[in-house]
């Protein structure tokens, strides 16, 4: 979840040093395998999203030689140009707002959908999924501070989505995915992941 910061804010400068990049990226590395260590995981289980929207190739090429390979994008025009410039072998999540219209796209360049929120979205990916031939893993996305302008399934529907889109043969139900709302203090955005959690044990 940092490393957007990280590169947002390393690109605000007119020049870019390319060992500023990979020194912010080992320094999350780092704090992702503190964090772990601190809650009793093994840092290998925790995977790192680089969200790499609005950001060129040449620097997502930095990250892959650091050992980076999950991207994260939420314009399937962007992708569509990107993809093809990076080595094989990357993995890469849709992380955006996705329209029925869209679809067929969608499926035919990511690995992974993070915003499935609603049945007649599964279903359409489902149908695409079926043409392409190809198993889709998905995350349901939950609205956790019941914000009007987010997405995402109500708290209380989750367990109704989860049996729905479970039942459809192509997508893989790998996770939950939530925004919690902004809050100056990190910490005070634990009770929403602390929701989400105990929604996903229910489940």
């Amino acid at each position: 979840a940092l490393l957007p910061y990280l590169i947002d804010n390393a690109t605000q400068a007119p020049l870019i040093r390319t060992m500023g990049l990979e020194e912010n990226y080992y320094a999350v590395m780092e704090g992702v395998r503190q964090a772990a260590e601190k809650a009793g995981r093994d840092s290998s289980s925790v995977r790192l999203v680089a969200v790499s929207k609005k950001q060129d190739p040449e620097k997502l090429r930095v990250l892959w030689n650091c050992g980076q390979r999950v991207f994260g994008e939420n314009r399937i025009q962007e992708a569509r140009a990107k993809i093809p410039e990076m080595p094989a072998g990357g993995e890469w999540h849709f992380i955006g707002g996705l329209q029925t219209n869209k679809v067929k796209e969608a499926v035919e360049w990511f690995d992974v959908i993070e915003s499935v929120d609603r049945l007649d979205l599964a279903n359409e990916l489902q149908k695409r999924a079926e043409v392409a031939g190809k198993k889709l893993r998905v995350l349901l996305e939950v609205n956790v501070g019941g914000e009007a302008a987010k997405h995402g399934c109500a708290p209380e529907k989750v367990g109704e989505l989860w049996g729905q889109v479970h039942a459809l043969g192509r997508l893989e139900v790998c996770g939950l995915m939530a925004i919690p709302p902004f809050r100056e203090d990190p910490e005070n955005a634990r009770p929403f992941f602390r929701k989400l959690r105990e929604i996903r044990d229910r489940l």
